[in-house]
């Protein structure tokens, strides 16, 4: 049994969507990070960095911070969305590490900047808004070469989209970016998506482009 402690965040959202996905037994535990409920000392523990999402496996003994460790992990362990051969297995690595390094810090700062301190810093707010419109852009070019990010779905996908599923906050129109809405919404329509996105607890609908 997996034990994941999460919240309703992008960074929350890969494990639990990727352990439905997937089919491993899990219990979600919420740590709510509007209480600070990642500060106590005993999730401390597990998480040394006081952030969402983290796991602990009882059957192997082991605890996990970050999700891109844990997105690897869990592909591993499941034999899962991660190919094994060596150049399918890097493209997939390639488009996960854009997400963890790109995506998700420049998107946070564009959540932190435009939609929790709006008018606070202008030049913040134009920085991330342009940011986010250029990788918007490049998910725009890879997607008009493939189905999705490596080629086929993958642990690269699953980073990627809870992000793009903010596009409302980051001021984006996903009409303007017709392959990476067709991406969105065929990811939408996964039933373990769907599960996954409510975990640890149904906060809001997962937003539909019309």
């Amino acid at each position: 049994m997996i034990d994941l402690y999460t919240w309703t965040t992008p960074n929350g959202r890969k494990i639990s969507i990727m352990l439905e996905e997937v089919g491993l037994p899990y219990k979600s535990i919420s740590i709510n990070i509007a209480k600070d409920e990642q500060f106590e000392s005993g999730f401390l523990k597990i998480s040394p960095n006081n952030k969402i999402p983290a796991i602990v496996d009882h059957d192997e003994g082991i605890s996990l911070m970050e999700s891109g460790a844990i997105l690897i992990y869990l592909a591993e362990k499941s034999g899962k969305l991660l190919p094994t051969d060596r150049n399918n297995k890097y493209r997939v690595l390639e488009w996960l590490m854009l997400q963890m390094g790109g995506i998700g810090p420049m998107l946070g700062q564009t959540h932190h900047f435009v939609f929790y301190n709006e008018g606070k810093s202008p030049y913040a707010e134009e920085r991330y808004l342009n940011e986010t419109a250029r990788l918007y852009g490049v998910l725009e070019r890879r997607l008009s070469e493939e189905q999705y990010l490596a080629g086929n779905y993958s642990i690269a996908d699953i980073a990627t989209w809870p992000w793009i599923a903010r596009y409302p906050r980051q001021r984006m129109n996903l009409n303007d970016y017709p392959n990476l809405m067709r991406w969105y919404k065929e990811i939408a329509a996964r039933p373990a998506v769907q599960r996954g996105y409510d975990i640890p607890e149904q906060a809001e609908e997962i937003p539909m482009p019309c």
